[in-house]
């Protein structure tokens, strides 16, 4: 667990939590949404940290014996949501940790924090059974649920929570932090930061993957040909770098990056603010083949993938969806 000066960004999110305690006007259900990745867990935990602390300021002071036991991850009044089933957090995991357990007042501080992580994940039955307690919760309650989709929520429980969005990062702070903080050259530390679209904590696993220039590689030779393929081809070769450990998402935010490359070269004729400067020949004859319209409908098209494969939709259709745009557009099929 850290401080809120270890949390890069995000200084509109800190100020206002960090406002709440120091004018003792804490809400009682929060809903922190963003990417993963993006610093959500660590937020929470530190503000959570910041409430239970004796010595009662704005920040944790990180000495304190309630401090110590946040950091440890072993407060008996700060309580993380756990579920088993990987894709979804059911509706007795949800009562037996939160709706049940909140009716016990705290052990030794003055409140008790519940933070859920994926709390996308709950299902209907499960965010039924939350929705009571974030509208009449207990005085000393607090309620932080993270989430990357905050679609799936039923009206009724983002209306009564207090929502907090994530902000992407500048490139230029993701690049000065992985050249300071992480000792990456600068000509590498361009390159990840543009590939992770304003999200440091993707940024820091893509630096320390040893198998990220291969990736890279691997999403060149399928741009490349792209237009020329089939279908089902390109979601073999999409799903054959499982093989590299990363998630079908860092993929296709690659593959953004080629297609906001092709963009800028329209709009510029130039090189220099490209991310795949190397491949300039390809992304100018691409460009030629595209057009505005298309590439912007080639881009909303990988985003609704993510969207698709977040929400657990046949993950070859989500891609297929995606890839037929893409060739459609490279085949002047979209309108301009």
């Amino acid at each position: 667990m850290a401080g809120y000066k270890d949390i890069v960004g995000n200084e509109q999110i800190i100020a206002h939590l960090k406002n709440a305690v120091k004018q003792n006007k804490v809400s009682q259900a929060y809903l922190l949404s963003g990417d993963k990745g993006m610093g959500k867990k660590m937020i929470a935990g530190t503000f959570a940290m910041a409430l239970q602390c004796e010595k009662g300021g704005e920040e944790p002071c990180m000495e304190c014996k309630s401090c110590k036991q946040a950091m440890s991850n072993n407060h008996p009044d700060i309580k993380w949501i756990t579920h088993e089933k990987p894709n979804v957090i059911s509706v007795d995991e949800v009562r037996k940790q939160l709706v049940d357990d909140v009716q016990i007042k705290p052990y030794t501080g003055r409140y008790k924090v519940y933070i859920m992580d994926e709390a996308e994940k709950m299902n209907i039955q499960a965010q039924n059974a939350i929705l009571k307690t974030i509208e009449e919760p207990p005085e000393y309650a607090v309620i932080i649920l993270l989430s990357n989709n905050i679609e799936v929520f039923l009206p009724t429980i983002l209306s009564r929570c207090v929502r907090l969005d994530m902000r992407m990062l500048r490139r230029g702070k993701i690049r000065e932090y992985l050249m300071k903080e992480k000792g990456i050259p600068d000509y590498q530390a361009d390159v990840i930061a543009a590939f992770a679209g304003g999200n440091l904590g993707k940024a820091i696993n893509l630096a320390s993957s040893e198998h990220f220039n291969e990736l890279k590689e691997e999403v060149v030779r399928l741009l490349k040909y792209i237009g020329d393929m089939q279908v089902y081809e390109a979601v073999m070769a999409v799903k054959g770098c499982e093989k590299y450990k990363v998630e079908i998402e860092e993929f296709i935010d690659m593959m953004m990056v080629w297609y906001r490359d092709v963009l800028v070269f329209k709009v510029s004729q130039s090189v220099e603010e490209m991310t795949f400067k190397d491949q300039y020949k390809f992304i100018k004859e691409q460009a030629s083949r595209i057009s505005f319209n298309g590439v912007e409908e080639v881009l909303k098209a990988m985003d609704k993938a993510k969207v698709r494969i977040r929400a657990n939709v046949n993950y070859d259709l989500a891609l297929e969806m995606m890839f037929l745009t893409l060739r459609d557009a490279l085949n002047g099929k979209t309108d301009v």
